[in-house]
């Protein structure tokens, strides 16, 4: 027997064992039913689902309850039903009144998400087990005893309305969610989750308690913890909370709506003020369930990705459009898949529309091949296992395949999709990519008929048989227990200095999955070499992964998806950055195969030219927008810089005009000029060899510099007049309010701490906060509001600001809600049990900052320059323990002055004058 079969055989004995241990000491009432690849699987008597997926190797801990109700299960007049019941549920119950609070205090990192088939509620939080059963408690409670009133209802009514009024901002959006409705004739999966407004308006608070009392109890849930828990503990504890909940009697009845066969194309145009132009085709598709759709995946890859795929190829490449996209929804029953492509609004959107349905229903005549197959396997095959290594990312995604059916469809759709073949690929295509299949133009008479007639939905018993006796793989490496404290950090952390004068430092751990993350900065130019020199420098750091002197973008793309890496380059006149999360295994070759992309990179002008495309598309776009256009002028205002300087922020007009009139050669030249390794920064946290990967970095930096010295370009503090200004946005539903200031402080400033907790109790934390309880809670005027505060570590230049989204007449609302809250704080000050609730929320945030690799990664990096370690955060955070109420308070009135902001709203003036 070899060594890797012993190894094998040691593993399964001390997985079955470990089973067995844990059957043996189940709590009364929970029943064992299965585990797969470290996920294992619980049933309370009363009916409740219960996953455990332990991780040590990250010090957080992930709670996340998914209901098995979505849009689809809503009746006529009560669309938007399940996402509004989701907002009221973080409204509280008579054991926590005050839900958002108690999530900031923690320094969770909570959301509520509600899709067509379920609906989730989750927090992340730094591990110990106070938390733990808090946020086990707080669901078992809100499952049955959120208070659902009318006095919520009316003004969460407004928040979610405005909610629906900032989507329909969205041009993409607005036409996915028009062209569902024509696609579905039946099926409650062609209406928008968010719902119809009237619906939203009108609906009586009975029928939401009746909606919440029928679906959300033990037996039509999942709940899934996952990261540092202990087993024994962590159920023991749902038992405590969760047992006592009674199984209700009422009985759910299986849905049974089903869509008939498309007999036809169909066609919906949009017509709305904007400024790009948008062709999109939706095609019906089988359930996520079904063993075809992992080729249906492959497909919309084959035919989608932004980089390697043929609308790329066919449409944006041939300059026929800006960029194109697809995707697919993996929905419990036949659903659809989706593609489109943006269009400068001076480009011919019939002919771009006849190229991307000639691609997309082109796969007859040019037939799908064996390498674009076997790329597309490749990339998702990576993502999948790169998802695997964060344990909070599992118990999140495992939210979509318990509403698809069973949570084990996830590791049998693994499997299906490393089966997947050509021919699989290739009848899908023909199957499915067909015109009567299609929603997109007009109405054609035909005899000919091609229609997709082998959809299938299956039944909830028939997705149980699939799974039945379904085991898995072995696990992924599980990791160390690692301590994210600041002397532990600081002990692990190594710093080198390389041979040409840049920096490497890392923290070497054991990861699970064996993952690890890296980030490289390059430091570029100085404050008169980079005159002038913005659109270029942004064009050269997005151009690097676009293709190099060996390898096309394409062959760029499928090497890193082969090496399992997740890459991502991009770049400004002042640095460049690379952002990698890959595998112990993998990291060395990454690396070589970075020192073509940084050093060798093509500035082909085809790939150019798309480039150029995206980015002047995307600043039309920006034009509409009135959140961008709020702070692109706010930030214009309050940094005025002159033209030509590195930070000086150009008009849309003038950055479109400067990117049309760039060359691959002044691009080239920029790079050769303004590249090189001696001031790089590298940071790695995970589990690598570290010599081996050190001397791989060694090869690729030594010897490479820049032709122009490095010297950091200051941020500068300005003290300008403030402004009051409005910006007119024709036709757009939804409206934002910015406020912003500058103060001149650093974060060394000893002010700085009281500043950071006054921030967060004015605005900031999980809608819970002085500007958000007012705009959202109280005067159900806005979806997001809130404020933020940044100072910067080098330059005496901060900035404090507040933002909000609303209804274009209710800016003025708005904007008095802000004033008023304002010269509340400056009037009364804030209380001594807010800062004890934000500072305790703040800590631990900080605290799941130093637990996720990529952040501390982040962090590492940019203490590099500053010469900074985990000591300067343990002083930073105990002078926030240290804060006095009087000391935030008299920092707040010291740099907090009502007549220093400056304010800027957008919204379609139109509807103001009708109000």
């Amino acid at each position: 027997m070899s060594h890797l079969h012993k190894y094998r055989w040691v593993l399964l004995i001390t997985l079955l064992v470990a089973v067995a241990g844990a059957q043996a000491k189940l709590p009364k009432g929970i029943e064992f039913v299965t585990t797969v690849e470290g996920i294992t699987e619980y049933r309370l008597d009363n009916g409740l689902q219960v996953l455990l997926f332990p991780d040590t190797s990250q010090e957080t801990q992930t709670v996340n309850i998914t209901y098995h109700v979505g849009s689809k299960h809503e009746n006529y007049g009560e669309t938007g039903m399940a996402h509004l019941l989701e907002h009221l549920v973080f409204k509280g119950t008579p054991n926590h009144p005050n839900i958002t609070k108690e999530l900031t205090d923690r320094g969770a990192e909570p959301n509520g998400t509600t899709w067509t088939d379920r609906t989730n509620y989750f927090e992340t939080f730094a591990a110990s087990d106070d938390n733990l059963e808090w946020a086990i408690e707080l669901e078992a409670d809100r499952m049955i005893n959120s208070f659902i009133s009318k006095e919520d209802l009316d003004s969460e009514m407004t928040v979610v309305r405005n909610e629906l009024e900032n989507g329909d901002n969205n041009p993409i959006r607005v036409l996915w969610q028009r062209m569902g409705s024509v696609s579905m004739d039946w099926h409650n999966y062609g209406k928008s989750t968010i719902g119809a407004r009237s619906d939203l308006e009108n609906v009586d608070i009975s029928n939401l308690q009746a909606f919440y009392k029928k679906y959300y109890q033990p037996d039509n849930a999942t709940l899934i913890v996952a990261g540092k828990i202990d087993v024994d503990q962590t159920l023991k504890l749902i038992k405590k909370h969760f047992g006592k909940i009674p199984k209700p009697s009422r009985e759910i009845r299986p849905l049974y709506t089903e869509e008939p066969i498309q007999d036809g194309e169909r066609m919906v145009t949009v017509r709305r003020a904007g400024d790009v132009q948008v062709v999109g085709a939706m095609y019906k598709a089988p359930a996520g369930s079904d063993p075809i759709f992992p080729a249906v995946d492959v497909l919309s890859q084959i035919m989608a990705h932004p980089t390697t795929g043929r609308l790329h190829k066919n449409v944006v490449k041939e300059e026929l459009a800006a960029n194109s996209f697809g995707f697919n929804f993996q929905w419990a029953e036949p659903g659809a898949m989706s593609f489109m492509a943006q269009v400068a609004k001076d480009k011919d959107l019939d002919a771009a529309k006849e190229a991307f349905l000639a691609t997309l229903e082109g796969a007859s005549e040019q037939l799908i091949t064996e390498a674009e197959v076997n790329q597309a396997k490749a990339n998702l095959i990576k993502q999948f296992e790169l998802s695997f290594n964060s344990s909070e990312g599992i118990a999140l995604a495992l939210s979509e395949w318990v509403g698809m059916g069973d949570w084990r469809l996830m590791f049998l759709s693994r499997d299906r999709l490393e089966a997947v073949t050509l021919e699989q690929v290739q009848t899908a295509a023909e199957e499915f990519l067909v015109n009567d299949n299609r929603t997109l133009g007009l109405f054609i008479p035909e005899s000919d008929f091609d229609r997709a007639d082998s959809i299938e939905r299956y039944s909830l018993a028939e997705i149980k048989a699939m799974v039945e006796g379904y085991e898995g793989r072995e696990m992924v490496a599980q990791g160390e227990d690692f301590d994210p404290s600041f002397e532990n950090i600081d002990a692990r952390t190594k710093r080198v200095e390389l041979g040409n004068g840049a920096q490497l430092v890392h923290v070497n751990k054991q990861t699970r999955g064996d993952s690890v993350v890296m980030n490289l900065r390059l430091d570029l130019g100085n404050e008169e070499a980079l005159y002038n020199q913005s659109v270029l420098g942004r064009l050269a750091g997005n151009m690097l992964d676009r293709g190099t002197a060996n390898y096309s973008r394409n062959e760029l793309k499928a090497k890193f998806d082969e090496l399992k890496a997740n890459v991502s380059v991009s770049g400004s006149a002042r640095s460049a950055s690379v952002n990698v999360r890959t595998t112990h295994e993998n990291l060395p070759a990454v690396i070589k195969l970075l020192d073509e992309v940084l050093k060798r990179p093509a500035f082909d002008q085809e790939e150019l030219d798309v480039l150029k495309q995206e980015l002047i598309v995307s600043l039309e776009q920006q034009k509409q927008q009135p959140t961008t256009q709020v702070f692109r002028q706010l930030g214009r205002h309050l940094d005025p810089y002159e033209p030509g300087h590195p930070r000086y922020q150009m008009t849309i007009d003038d950055e479109i005009a400067a990117i049309k009139a760039a060359t691959p050669d002044q691009v080239r030249a920029f790079h050769k000029t303004f590249y090189g390794g001696q001031d790089a920064d590298v940071s790695i946290v995970g589990d690598f060899d570290q010599d081996k990967v050190t001397s791989v970095i060694q090869d690729v930096l030594n010897g490479w510099s820049s032709d122009v010295a490095y010297e950091r370009v200051p941020a500068r503090y300005a003290d300008v007049d403030s402004i009051n200004k409005f910006i007119d946005t024709p036709d757009k539903s939804g409206a934002a309010f910015g406020a912003m200031m500058r103060m001149p402080i650093s974060d060394d400033h000893p002010d700085y701490p009281a500043l950071v907790m006054a921030n967060q109790m004015f605005g900031g934390g999980f809608i819970s906060s002085r500007l958000a309880n007012r705009l959202r809670q109280q005067d159900g005027l806005s979806y997001g509001a809130g404020s933020f505060f940044n100072a910067s570590p080098y330059d005496e230049n901060a900035t404090f600001g507040a933002y909000a989204i609303c209804a274009p007449e209710n800016l003025e609302k708005v904007a008095t809600g802000f004033r008023e809250e304002l010269l509340k704080v400056i009037d009364e000050g804030f209380t001594q049990q807010e800062l004890d609730d934000a500072r305790k929320g703040v800590l631990q945030n900080n605290r799941i900052d130093r637990a996720k690799d990529n952040r501390l990664a982040g962090q590492l990096a940019n203490y590099i320059d500053l010469d900074r370690t985990q000591q300067w955060n343990k002083e930073y955070e105990e002078a926030i323990s240290n804060l006095t109420i009087l000391q935030v308070n008299m920092a707040f009135n010291k740099y907090v002055k009502p007549d220093s902001f400056s304010i800027i709203t957008a919204g379609d003036a139109s509807k103001i004058d009708a109000e």
